[in-house]
């Protein structure tokens, strides 16, 4: 569940991985609605290109999510809606959730067609006559998006680079490996590519995404030896970004990129999920709290600039009060500028879902406390921001995204997709206030 982090920008609620983006295709004749993670929103854009690539008209293409329950639920609510308001429109439901659960999309009424996440950019699938399309992910080599890197998702601003996917863990939570399957890395040099292509392009930041991205090999070659690659191989690129990684391990490459690399931003997104040792254990987790904050104390002595942002669990099954405590505290103690928060969700199948769960209305106000302090955590990092100038990526007029991922507002002219200088002001509490300097 390394890299189930929003794209860029979130919605809140129990519903974290619900709808992220129901972008539309200029033509307005195929929509491609997405939920959950970044890497979906990458496959999302890659699905845009097949279906303007196939001549697909009028359809709706829904990416699920699988990661909470809630998720499923609002997929399956999306799938009713379109169905009314386009009532002549193809419906094609694929993503985590169609993959792990494909007959009871092929159920619905209203779908044409369920596509598995090997399928689902291959050449006339989303034409296919089939009612469902699906083989074993277990099986798919490499991931199905590669060779090419998406545009930016919401804002157009940034884009993104698929180098891995799939994971070999099997945290008892999650059931992502069942739906993206095994690990998979694609190699180094294509990555190179496509990243110098977005950056010839114009784009000026790059983000590399997977399910588990610190999981990339080639060989002996890990994660820091492929960003060393990227920034060495593509001196044009201003800005290269990861998203989520795990915080069982950070290798020396990636160590030594962050100290000496002022292009590689200085934020680091952790799938921690919780604060409390007994708790990661009962998840299955990798890494210990103490594990935790030694990789985020040597990552600052590589780059004190960097700020680091968490997933976490709320309300895991067995969760005491004073666990709960435990990872509340955490996130002042490691510093945290930015939490995702799960309320806890039981997925069929997994390990978790057959522990003793804890009281819904118990999981619910303890993801609001953890919440509650994560706003104040994000608080603390923008009253650091205050009276600094910074480079930021325009990601639409007015509104920006600083290196280390603060969300600045500001006032003054600059043009989307430029890294422009701001002045810090202020804040709201939910972000930086600023003005072109």
């Amino acid at each position: 569940m390394a890299d189930l982090y929003d794209l860029l920008t979130r919605q809140a609620g129990e519903g974290d991985h619900g709808v992220a983006e129901g972008a539309r295709a200029a033509n307005r004749e195929v929509d491609v609605v997405t939920f959950g993670c970044r890497l979906n929103g990458y496959e999302s854009e890659k699905l845009r290109e097949r279906a303007a690539a196939d001549g697909v008209a009028d359809a709706v293409v829904f990416n699920t999510c699988a990661v909470t329950a809630e998720a499923v639920r609002q997929a399956r609510q999306a799938i009713r809606k379109a169905r009314r308001e386009r009532p002549g429109a193809r419906l094609v439901v694929t993503g985590c959730a169609a993959q792990i659960d494909p007959a009871s999309f092929a159920a619905m009424d209203e779908v044409d067609l369920v596509l598995g996440n090997a399928e689902k950019t291959l050449p006339g699938a989303l034409l296919s006559e089939a009612r469902v399309r699906l083989g074993d992910i277990f099986s798919a080599a490499l991931p199905s998006s590669s060779g090419g890197g998406a545009r930016g998702l919401k804002s157009r601003a940034r884009a993104y680079v698929e180098v891995q996917n799939g994971c070999d863990h099997r945290c008892t939570f999650c059931v992502i490996p069942f739906g993206r399957g095994n690990s998979r890395s694609v190699p180094a040099a294509q990555a190179v590519n496509e990243v110098r292509a977005l950056a010839e392009a114009g784009y000026a930041e790059v983000v590399l995404t997977g399910v588990d991205l610190t999981s990339w090999a080639e060989g002996g070659a890990a994660l820091g030896d492929l960003v060393a690659a990227i920034l060495a191989e593509v001196p044009e690129l201003p800005r290269l970004r990861l998203s989520s990684i795990d915080a069982a391990e950070i290798d020396p490459a990636l160590l030594a990129c962050l100290a000496r690399e002022h292009r590689l931003a200085p934020h680091l997104h952790l799938s921690l999920q919780a604060g409390d040792d007994l708790m990661l254990k009962r998840m299955k987790r990798r890494h210990s709290t103490a594990d935790a904050l030694a990789l985020i104390a040597s990552v600052r002595r590589a780059r004190p600039d960097t700020a680091f942002g968490a997933d976490l669990i709320a309300g895991f099954p067995t969760e005491t009060e004073a666990a709960f405590e435990r990872t509340l505290a955490f996130v002042e103690a490691a510093g945290l500028a930015y939490l995702h928060v799960f309320p806890f969700s039981p997925r069929p199948g997994t390990p978790a879902a057959r522990m003793p769960q804890l009281p819904r209305e118990v999981v619910k106000n303890r993801a609001a406390r953890l919440r509650e302090a994560g706003a104040a955590a994000l608080v603390r990092h923008l009253e650091r921001q205050t009276g600094r100038r910074i480079e930021a990526l325009v990601e639409e007029p007015g509104r920006a995204r600083a290196a280390d991922f603060t969300e600045i507002a500001f006032a003054g002219p600059a043009p989307v997709g430029a890294i422009t200088p701001l002045r810090i002001v202020g804040h709201d509490g939910r972000r930086a206030l600023g003005e072109v300097a």
